[in-house]
């Protein structure tokens, strides 16, 4: 508990989190996200491993792509890549009841795993679809914001279409060895606006759209 302080304090002096997004990593347990044998490194800030080569973010990393989100209460939000379930978790915190988020997950026994854990956090506007998140989920769309948590080439063109006029599509964008931070909003005539967010390190997109099928 007292790294979870720490982290938080260092991220109030450096960051410039909001209240909301402060409070749903306070209030969000990360320890039930991850499987037994790391649960006593889950506020060291570093990834972790989950199963089949897939990793939990690191804090911070979950922390930065939230933020850009610029997420508000009652919002719905498409996510790729559910892995766990946390960020998702933090993501329906700061959205609220009235809020939903969409996911998808390709691998089953993270689906399965990430129902599990939403379930024991009492987390209940998440829906965890077993899908190629690349090509969105039309029949939940248009979304006000899209979150990938997996590198891609490029923003895949089905999301873009399922993304609200001036809502937010946040993911790292590269190659398979590196990516960066990419938020894209889009205006009026379907082009997005870019800001970049600095150079990361993610698993490979799986889908159509993405690096492995």
């Amino acid at each position: 508990m007292q790294q979870k302080i720490e982290l938080m304090e260092f991220w109030k002096k450096n960051l410039g989190f909001s209240d909301a997004e402060l409070n749903a990593f306070k209030e969000v347990n990360r320890e039930d996200f991850v499987p037994e044998d790391v649960k006593g490194r889950v506020y060291e800030d570093m990834p972790l491993p989950l199963l089949r080569g897939k990793t939990i973010s690191q804090p911070t990393t979950v922390m930065l792509m939230t933020h850009a989100l610029e997420l508000k209460p009652n919002e719905k939000v498409f996510e790729v890549g559910t892995g766990s379930g946390y960020q998702a978790a933090i993501i329906a915190k700061i959205i609220g009841a009235k809020g939903m988020v969409i996911t998808t997950e390709v691998i089953p026994e993270l689906v399965s795993f990430a129902k599990q854990n939403l379930a024991k956090a009492n987390i209940k506007n998440v829906e965890v679809y077993e899908d190629d998140g690349s090509q969105g989920v039309q029949s939940q769309a248009p979304f006000d914001k899209i979150i990938i948590t997996a590198a891609c080439r490029e923003f895949p063109k089905p999301l873009l279409e399922q993304l609200k006029t001036g809502g937010m599509i946040v993911g790292p964008v590269g190659n398979r060895d590196e990516q960066e931070m990419v938020r894209g909003i889009k205006g009026k005539d379907s082009k997005l606006q870019l800001d970049f967010l600095g150079h990361f390190l993610f698993s490979p997109l799986y889908g159509k759209y993405g690096f492995e099928i």
